[in-house]
């Protein structure tokens, strides 16, 4: 995911639903518009998360994403995924990231501040997620969120993950963090216009705006 041109930026939150409703979302929503990666988010067993992750990931995949399962490393190997994103604490954290890379991405989300991501970059994962996957449930980013991903983006070189609000006018206030990726989930899954226009008029966004330095 590193380094990737900024036409690649959204970092996109798999839709939520069974398997095959999240699959025939995400195949309209990846219909010509590139992302970075998609995250296939944690249900509330690990059958349950593989059973979503077996429809969504070959998606992803298929798109020229990086498919990544949180929490059940298992699971992300079953399916084939390209990596994990870690949510479930430090240790968890620190253990995927020795038995994974280099060969797969591991990501470290549900970072309460600034102690939290300092720890898990020194574990030297490939990135860290600002916000939580599912807490875009206002218009704009979370304020908290802002502040972590622009303090992180500023000064470390781990690229940072903000999680954008559900309401695409706001994205300008995630760009402004400096962040390397933008997450967007309900802003797509939800949008008046359908997923499809809406990635659109995301990427539209990302590949026009003048990111600081």
């Amino acid at each position: 995911m590193q380094n990737e041109p900024a036409e690649k930026k959204i970092f996109l939150i798999a839709p939520p639903g069974a398997p095959g409703e999240a699959a025939e979302r995400l195949a309209a929503g990846l219909a010509g518009v590139p992302v970075a990666a998609v995250l296939v988010t944690a249900s509330a067993s690990e059958t349950e998360t593989e059973a979503r992750a077996k429809a969504l990931v070959p998606l992803a995949q298929a798109a020229g994403a990086a498919a990544l399962v949180e929490n059940f490393t298992r699971a992300a190997g079953h399916v084939g995924a390209d990596g994990v994103h870690v949510s479930s604490g430090f240790s968890e954290l620190a253990e995927a990231a020795e038995r994974f890379r280099p060969k797969r991405i591991v990501g470290a989300g549900r970072l309460r501040g600034r102690h939290a991501a300092m720890q898990a970059g020194e574990v030297d994962v490939d990135y860290l997620f600002f916000g939580e996957p599912e807490g875009d449930t206002h218009a704009g980013p979370h304020p908290k969120a802002l502040a972590l991903a622009q303090w992180w983006a500023e000064l470390m070189e781990i690229p940072a993950v903000i999680i954008a609000g559900n309401d695409l006018a706001t994205l300008p206030e995630a760009l402004a963090t400096g962040a390397e990726f933008i997450a967007l989930g309900r802003a797509v899954w939800q949008a008046p216009e359908g997923p499809e226009a809406a990635l659109r008029r995301a990427h539209a966004m990302l590949s026009s705006a003048e990111v600081p330095a």
